[in-house]
């Protein structure tokens, strides 16, 4: 068998990523992931695993395979990336987003930032580590997944309700969104773990009233209702719910206890890093789509909206609460998709091996965590018992918006970053 070096092939997987299209429109079309759940496949069984595709429906594909670990009798740790991605509007970019281009010492294109960046470090890792005779310490469940970008359906959701044998004996996981570095003043360098993530509530809202002509008297006007209780809901200014991970983000970055009365000028002080830490104070609800009506001139009988929620781990009954109010009774609601919220302590051995990898490859680096505003296939993972961290370690130029990249334009990630990554997991590895 031959030796790969992980840092020598890092790039050169994620620019192949990158190149197969995946493209997730969220309604169960687009190319799928089978192509791209075959190349990493053939990369697996190049070192001796023996990777399974399963499929959830036509070309929703995922990768599974096991690494029996030194002591397979310890809890497994899955480590999981999904491989699709969101669409994109090629005109608004630099380079291709399908290009996997080299340019500025960075690989640009879809999925440079959200996720394939980690699908590669991972793959890379395992790669070297196996090529090189090294087991891990314990099993390690290696988990590519469909579907993440749409909720998971026809990925995580649906390989942990229909095979969830394929994660047995598995305790501890890491994923996406956490890892990577942020620079806050002069020599401050955070890597942002994610400890806790939001609760999901996309809602379709309805309202109906009496169809008629647009020159008449109405007093059901349909599109009337609607828009005022959308209005409601968007100017709708959220309490501060100051939860522990958000109060030890404080206190681990800036040795801070934070109180609600200080926690927006707390987070203004944060940069680039407030957009992502502010939306984590509170609970959100964004309007976002809005359909009504066939005629200039005709009062429709209903007229709907979507409204894109996000809750706070253990104020999800408070969310739903005030959305209802804020409704008001003509309205109803009914979910397009509705996933929990996740928080887990920062502390404990895996913690310990996050930190001490990263400390190890950059003697600046300070671990703190973070909860972070969406969500991840650890959701569905959790519904096994899986306790889980975000941790695709990355070190960052200190100027790059890395996390403003996510869903945006122009995504990319430096060589240097997916380097560090690989070193980072390769030390994770044998210390967790």
């Amino acid at each position: 068998m031959s030796v790969f070096k992980g840092e020598d092939e890092v790039a050169e997987l994620c620019r192949d990523l990158i190149r197969i299209d995946t493209t997730n429109p969220g309604d169960n079309t687009g190319p799928g992931e089978r192509v791209a759940a075959e190349y990493v496949a053939g990369k697996l069984a190049e070192v001796g695993l023996e990777p399974r595709i399963l499929e959830s429906d036509s070309k929703r594909a995922s990768v599974i395979a096991r690494i029996e670990g030194e002591d397979s009798g310890r809890g497994g740790l899955v480590l999981h990336g999904h491989l699709d991605v969101v669409p994109f509007n090629a005109s608004d970019w630099t380079h291709h987003p399908l290009s996997g281009e080299v340019a500025d010492g960075c690989v640009w294109g879809r999925g440079a930032v959200d996720m394939k960046n980690m699908d590669a470090m991972i793959l890379a890792v395992v790669r070297q580590r196996l090529s090189e005779g090294r087991r891990p310490p314990r099993d390690v469940v290696l988990a590519f997944t469909a579907d993440e970008e749409a909720g998971g359906e026809y990925g995580a959701q649906w390989l942990t309700t229909e095979h969830p044998e394929l994660f047995e004996g598995c305790t501890q996981a890491i994923g996406e969104v956490g890892g990577f570095s942020v620079s806050v003043g002069e020599g401050n360098r955070l890597y942002l773990i994610e400890a806790a993530e939001k609760g999901i509530a996309w809602m379709k809202l309805t309202a109906t009233g009496r169809a008629g002509h647009g020159s008449m008297l109405s007093s059901e006007n349909a599109v009337t209702e609607l828009a005022e209780a959308v209005g409601r809901i968007g100017r709708y200014e959220w309490p501060i719910r100051l939860t522990p991970t958000v109060r030890d983000f404080f206190k681990e970055a800036f040795d801070i206890e934070l109180e609600a009365d200080d926690a927006e000028a707390a987070v203004a002080k944060l940069g680039p890093l407030a957009r992502m830490i502010g939306a984590t104070l509170r609970n959100t609800a964004n309007p976002t789509m809005l359909d009504a009506g066939y005629k200039a001139n005709v009062i429709p009988q209903t007229a709907t909206a979507h409204v894109d929620g996000r809750f706070l781990p253990g104020y999800e009954d408070e969310f739903f609460a005030t959305i209802d109010e804020l409704m008001g009774p003509n309205v109803r609601r009914e979910f397009v998709y509705h996933d929990i919220a996740l928080e887990t302590a920062f502390e404990g051995p895996l913690v310990k091996a996050m930190a001490d990898s990263l400390l190890a490859e950059d003697p600046g680096a300070r671990a703190v965590p973070y909860t972070l505003s969406g969500g991840t296939d650890l959701k569905a993972l959790s519904g096994l018992g899986i306790r889980g961290f975000g941790f695709a370690p990355l070190r960052l130029p200190a100027d790059l918006d890395f996390s403003g990249m996510f869903h945006g334009i122009d995504e990319r990630v430096p060589i240097d970053s997916l380097k560090f990554g690989v070193r980072v997991l390769d030390r994770f590895l044998d210390a967790c």
